[in-house]
């Protein structure tokens, strides 16, 4: 209301003698003071758009690429394995859906394997600060000009923080407002977004870069449990670095303008919260169970998620579908299946996580999505394999090299993971986006896409329901 302080006396002696009759001095300033009110909403008072200037996915070495083969034979060679679970293992990763140029990181690769705390902090320096450093090279942004930082990664987390190792790095200010998430699991990264929009929306001018990533060398599981073997065929070395900003100049030279995040999480339920978790063998070994449950919590939750994303994004006619078709369920009038809304008038790119074949094919049946709808992500999975929480932007990264994002397309991006949590972004292309030389995509999008016949076979882990809820 500071702008009521412009009202001076001479202003408001001004307004009466021009009235051309006498109004009461207080009718006068309760107008002034109205104006006043209505200026100050509409400068400060609106919900500010967040904008994505660039994203940047970090590329690791050649030297660091393996094919499924290297990594069964490292298994045997470092592990405890038995010989029924390299077995499975191999079954695992011919029907993954994984290629045969995934990432490892340095520890995974030295003789012997190195899964210290050292060799994981190193791991992080090389995703988190190669991925920002590309990003901040994009878009000219500078370290001191950020003003909120949030990180992710479930697995490995050290102290001092990755959120404080990047504000060390690129000397942030004192202000900085810094968080760092963990343990939640594939669905981080959006959830990250959706925080990162929360505080832009009450810390103006801003700008926030959001960083997600999987730290693996901690992560490979070396005992014989079936259910916690398949960590170690499909997660694989990546992660993202994304810049908003909410100042209204950075529109122009943004790509992306974030319309609605939607997160879901079913943790209350104990089906859900132990169908993927981090624990010890009987042996003593930790790693990641996976259980069967997975993929009917998975498709539980993102229907859940879905069914509040849809009214936003739908157009009415769909909406109305789908209310006919609820009605008639509800009240008996007929048995028929529950309507699944044609999301290809509203959404021109599909970027579900990647998963593993499995998932990608029930998220496919269950969202009814063609398979040049699903292209980005069996893609990403074979060329980068389980990045985890920042595979969608591998993705998107993917869309861009071959040129099919253009101005005003929609795109989705949904991720779905431990907890079990689920998490939706929705966007809009500012402008169209050519093929761009730092891209993980660059040297081979023309190669792409690939058909692997080795995906077509049964992935060799039979996913049931539980009992239990």
């Amino acid at each position: 209301m500071f702008l009521l302080g412009f009202i001076s006396n001479d202003l408001l002696g001004f307004l009466i003698s021009q009235s051309g009759f006498i109004l009461p001095a207080a009718v006068i300033m309760m107008g002034l003071t109205l104006i006043a009110f209505m200026l100050y909403l509409f400068a400060f008072g609106s919900s500010p758009k967040i904008f994505l200037l660039d994203f940047a996915c970090y590329k690791p070495p050649s030297s660091l690429a393996c094919t499924k083969e290297m990594v069964i034979e490292r298994l045997r060679l470092h592990g405890n394995f038995s010989d029924e679970s390299l077995e499975l293992m191999k079954k695992l990763m011919k029907t993954s859906g994984l290629g045969e140029a995934t990432y490892l990181s340095e520890g995974l690769l030295r003789e012997p394997l190195d899964m210290s705390t050292e060799a994981a902090r190193k791991e992080a320096e090389m995703v988190v600060f190669g991925a920002v450093d590309e990003l901040l090279g994009k878009t000219g942004v500078k370290g001191e000009e950020i003003g909120i930082v949030v990180v992710h990664s479930s697995i490995f987390n050290t102290v001092p923080s990755l959120a404080s190792m990047i504000v060390n790095r690129y000397k942030l200010r004192e202000n900085v407002l810094s968080y760092n998430l963990s343990g939640m699991g594939c669905s981080a990264g959006l959830l990250s977004i959706g925080l990162a929009k929360d505080l832009l929306k009450v810390n103006r001018n801003s700008y926030a870069l959001v960083v997600t990533t999987e730290i693996i060398t901690q992560g490979c599981y070396m005992g014989n449990d079936p259910s916690k073997l398949i960590g170690n065929c499909i997660f694989r070395m990546g992660g993202a670095a994304v810049l908003l900003s909410n100042r209204l100049s950075d529109r122009n030279g943004s790509k992306y303008q974030l319309i609605h995040t939607v997160h879901t999480n079913t943790a209350s339920s104990d089906r859900s919260y132990n169908c993927i978790i981090q624990e010890k063998d009987h042996e003593g070994h930790v790693g990641v169970t996976i259980t069967k449950d997975l993929l009917v919590v998975a498709s539980e939750i993102i229907k859940s998620n879905v069914a509040t994303l849809a009214p936003l994004i739908l157009p009415t006619s769909e909406r109305l579908l789908y209310l006919i078709n609820y009605l008639i369920r509800y009240f008996r009038v007929a048995s028929i299946e529950p309507y699944v809304p044609n999301f290809k008038r509203a959404v021109d790119h599909f970027f579900p996580h990647v998963g593993a074949k499995p998932v990608l094919d029930k998220v496919a049946r269950k969202l009814r999505m063609s398979e040049r709808q699903m292209e980005a992500s069996r893609m990403t999975l074979y060329r980068f394999g389980n990045t985890s929480s920042s595979s969608v932007w591998y993705e998107l990264a993917y869309a861009e090299a071959k040129n099919r994002i253009k101005k005003g397309d929609r795109v989705w991006q949904i991720a779905y993971g431990s907890g079990f949590k689920c998490s939706s972004a929705f966007w809009k292309a500012i402008k169209t986006i050519d093929r761009e030389k730092m891209n993980p995509w660059s040297d081979v999008i023309d190669k792409f896409p690939v058909v692997d016949s080795q995906s077509t076979e049964t992935f060799p882990y039979a996913f049931e329901s539980s009992k239990s809820k």
